[in-house]
């Protein structure tokens, strides 16, 4: 059974708020344009799967309530049914428990940035990045593993990719430069590679660094074997040339649902100098409502600071 001084302190986590603005009931965060965003519906297969394997995650907590890798896969496994601030209190308990495990710094900051709390992700992820300063590296375990079973990740890659990308949105891009370069030192495979590459490839386009950004794209070719990260490979087997926007068939149409490829081809013709296309295609990415994604989250500050 968990132990009381832990469960009443998840408990204390889960009821203290978590925004300076109270969300409506029921809400995990707001959009950036001030929308209430609510977990998404899954389908009946989806949700029962991940609830069985969440309470098989709670029992471990329970039976093993100082294991810090059974906290973590409570937290992720809340996460994956879209309950964020449940998820967030979990790792703070966690980090509370565990304050030099980097992994809770690492997940935490993740739903912050997923409930669109910059900052404290922000936080969350330069304290994980100082945990793991001169430790090896280490393969970070799928919660919902590719067609493979291969995890594409590590620990220190997604700190690195995770702080990059919450600057990134936040346009910060002096500051998210930097930390895709050090998650590029650790991205030893194809996937991380080319996801990596890929936000670092736009950061500099952004910037004005054109001959910088072609530099990234010299190692990208059809030939790279990738496990997941395809949208991002087609995306800059675009940006090199390789692919056209009519490759990218009904993602550059009305349908649009892919909000990775969105925000990409969106990108793509922003800096080439479209950026009343962009805007359309961003917009049809926040139609597709998962709110959640990278890319989404990246098309939403795009079209907030629309004048």
């Amino acid at each position: 059974m968990l132990r009381p001084a832990l469960f009443l302190g998840i408990l204390c986590l889960l009821a203290t708020p978590l925004l300076a603005q109270p969300l409506p009931p029921g809400a995990e965060a707001r959009s950036l344009r001030g929308e209430a965003l609510y977990a998404p519906e899954l389908s009946e297969a989806v949700r029962i799967g991940h609830l069985t394997r969440l309470e098989e995650a709670r029992q471990l907590v329970y039976a093993n309530p100082a294991d810090p890798e059974a906290l973590i896969w409570w937290g992720r496994r809340t996460a994956y049914l879209g309950r964020y601030r449940d998820a967030i209190a979990i790792f703070s308990a966690g980090i509370a428990r565990h304050p030099a495990d980097a992994r809770m710094y690492r997940h935490r900051g993740h739903r912050w940035l997923s409930v669109r709390e910059f900052d404290r992700a922000i936080t969350d992820f330069l304290q994980a990045s100082r945990l793991v300063y001169g430790h090896p590296d280490e393969i970070e375990p799928d919660g919902l593993p590719n067609a493979r079973g291969i995890p594409t990740s590590t620990l220190q890659s997604n700190i690195w990719y995770h702080l990059a990308l919450t600057h990134y949105v936040k346009r910060d891009f002096d500051k998210a430069l930097p930390a895709w370069r050090e998650g590029m030192k650790v991205s030893t495979n194809p996937d991380m590679m080319v996801a990596t590459s890929y936000w670092l490839y736009m950061t500099l386009r952004r910037m004005g660094q054109d001959a910088e950004a072609a530099r990234v794209l010299e190692p990208i070719s059809t030939e790279m074997d990738i496990i997941e990260n395809t949208a991002y490979h087609r995306l800059m087997l675009l940006n090199k040339g390789l692919l056209t926007e009519a490759d990218f068939g009904q993602a550059s149409g009305d349908a649009l649902q892919d909000a990775s490829t969105g925000y990409g081809l969106g990108n793509w013709h922003f800096y080439n100098g479209r950026p009343a296309q962009a805007m359309r295609v961003w917009e049809r990415v926040l139609a597709g409502g998962n709110w959640a994604s990278f890319g989404y989250i990246a098309a939403e500050a795009e079209v907030a600071r629309r004048p």
